[in-house]
């Protein structure tokens, strides 16, 4: 595998590598030559051939600087990955992003890849095709809190030299659920490649991508990404089993607008379904993923 921009055999960082994209990315992620460095807060051992594990909370700044020291490059994929109180969001996503990029910056660490979000962008209209300039259109206190750590990133890019992608995450799922995946869905396959392009991009400056398969009706433009990356995947390959599904009414907010589901959502209110298992929702009382 090709490892330009993270030659120098150090190991790969993984945050959250007990959620949900977590837990996918680390059997592709320790097949890299420099090896795999895994966190999170909860035990989620064995570690795989080629990973070493550390626990951390990632609100801990100290517990963190220990997880960062001596890795390469980072993906920092671990926080809240739903709706939530103003304060769990602070903590987990506000302060846990700075605590990885601020130890990230005084150890070295130039490649950083972060799992943002399209909920950063989320009150853009569904019947709008949308590039990485735009400006944010937070759906939540969650959107909030990607809009920062993407401005955040672009502060260390400029101020201190490092290069960071922010992956502005649509639905990864292995098929859609619902018509409104037809448009968001960024398969596995996908995802492992576009990691590994922004991993081994050269020069890769400050970039946004929109994290998204290669989708007929997709509603974002990765033509000004800077990242050399071709999804291959089309959720279009799905759409018959929705052939019978009802058109949304035009004045439904979930459909009306990019962030879906999240748009109805009172400030702070938790989704009722996000498919968390009983120890993600200990991970969210507990501290930060």
């Amino acid at each position: 595998m090709t490892t330009s921009a993270t030659s120098d055999r150090k190991p790969v960082l993984l945050t959250g590598a007990a959620g949900w994209l977590g837990r996918h990315l680390r059997p592709h992620l320790v097949k890299r030559a420099q090896g795999l460095r895994s966190t999170d807060i909860l035990e989620f051992g064995p570690a795989l051939p080629g990973e070493s594990i550390v626990l951390a909370d990632l609100a801990d700044p100290a517990a963190v600087d220990r997880a960062v020291e001596g890795c390469g490059s980072i993906l920092h994929f671990g926080g809240i990955r739903i709706e939530d109180s103003f304060e769990r969001i602070l903590r987990a996503n506000i302060v846990g992003t700075f605590n990885v990029l601020d130890a990230a910056r005084r150890h070295g660490v130039r490649r950083v890849v972060y799992a943002s979000s399209v909920h950063a962008i989320g009150y853009y209209p569904s019947s709008q095709k949308i590039d990485s300039t735009v400006p944010h259109r937070p759906d939540g206190y969650y959107g909030v809190s990607k809009a920062f750590a993407e401005d955040l990133a672009q502060l260390y890019v400029d101020k201190a030299g490092m290069q960071i992608a922010c992956l502005r995450i649509g639905t990864v799922l292995t098929e859609p659920r619902v018509p409104r995946h037809l448009s968001t869905l960024l398969s596995f396959a996908d995802l492992y490649r576009l990691v590994d392009a922004c991993l081994d991009q050269p020069d890769l400056g400050f970039a946004i991508v929109y994290g998204s398969s290669n989708n007929r009706r997709g509603y974002w433009d990765n033509s000004k990404s800077g990242v050399d990356w071709k999804p291959q995947d089309d959720a279009e390959a799905f759409a018959e089993r929705f052939a019978g599904v009802p058109p949304p009414s035009p004045d439904d907010p979930a459909s009306k607008y990019q962030g879906g589901p999240f748009i109805p959502l009172d400030f702070g209110e938790r989704p009722v379904d996000v498919g968390e298992r009983p120890q993600d929702r200990a991970a969210t009382e507990r501290g930060v993923r």
